[in-house]
């Protein structure tokens, strides 16, 4: 009878132990989850708890007449999507570029109008009305009013949460990028340099967003391209276009 009630004791404190176990994977797996799920680059998917690998190509600074059709015709040959933030004051002379951009079914970003930092970043409001301002020239080109935009330089050091607040009062929604080829600091990058560059990132990434720039010094990004297409395409990511369905993704605010 004793050694009977012995056995009964140590069964139920291995199934007590093995519940404890479990619970504490579960707990910890929820955590995982939530932390992915917050993250403004996560590709965490609450219906079916997949991860999706896709990448968001961006060029900024455009249009301009000879690199953003060379971009364009790459993009055009490898069946691939992509954002431009464009510059106001470069659309003028350029709409024939700007139509071409949104006909082929690419993403129109917002860059501010006149890209001047001094200007632009001087106030909350300034800023804002160079976003409207590019906004409204997009509209009278081809007829959309975007809403998605990227500060020149990147947000951080400028977004607060009041800014940010405005920003969505006006509906504009931010993207900063978590990987930079590094061609707006040094157009004049090898083309393999370039191409490194856009393979480095996080590995906890399962979302990029890739910065690239279309001004008339890069020649070399055009040139890039075509590899950098290849080596993701190779990975099995999907390449997809920033619009109003697109999460946020901004650097973190400014106290």
């Amino acid at each position: 009878m004793l050694k009977f009630k012995k056995i009964i004791i140590f069964t139920l404190s291995f199934v007590l132990v093995f519940i404890a176990i479990i619970s504490t994977k579960n707990k910890n797996l929820n955590i995982l989850h939530a932390k992915d799920k917050s993250n403004p680059l996560s590709a965490y998917n609450a219906d079916d708890s997949t991860y999706k690998r896709t990448v968001y190509l961006t060029f900024d600074d455009g249009p301009t007449c000879i690199i953003t059709d060379k971009l364009l015709d790459v993009l055009k040959e490898n069946d691939v999507k992509a954002t431009f933030f464009v510059v106001g004051k470069e659309i003028e002379g350029r709409e024939d570029i700007l139509k071409r951009i949104h006909n082929e079914g690419h993403a129109i970003g917002l860059h501010t109008y006149s890209h001047n930092f001094k200007s632009i970043y001087s106030s909350k409001e300034v800023f804002i009305e160079e976003m409207e301002k590019v906004r409204n020239k997009v509209k009278d080109v081809i007829n959309i009013s975007p809403s998605v935009i990227r500060f020149p330089g990147g947000s951080a050091n400028h977004l607060t949460e009041d800014f940010l607040l405005s920003l969505h009062e006006h509906n504009f929604k931010v993207y900063d990028w978590n990987v930079d080829i590094f061609d707006g600091v040094n157009p004049n990058l090898t083309t393999n340099k370039l191409v490194q560059n856009a393979k480095k990132y996080k590995e906890s990434y399962s979302r990029l967003i890739l910065l690239l720039h279309c001004n008339s010094k890069n020649k070399n990004t055009a040139k890039a391209l075509p590899q950098i297409i290849r080596y993701y395409k190779d990975l099995g990511y999907d390449f997809k276009v920033i619009d109003n369905n697109t999460q946020e993704y901004y650097y973190k605010l400014k106290k």
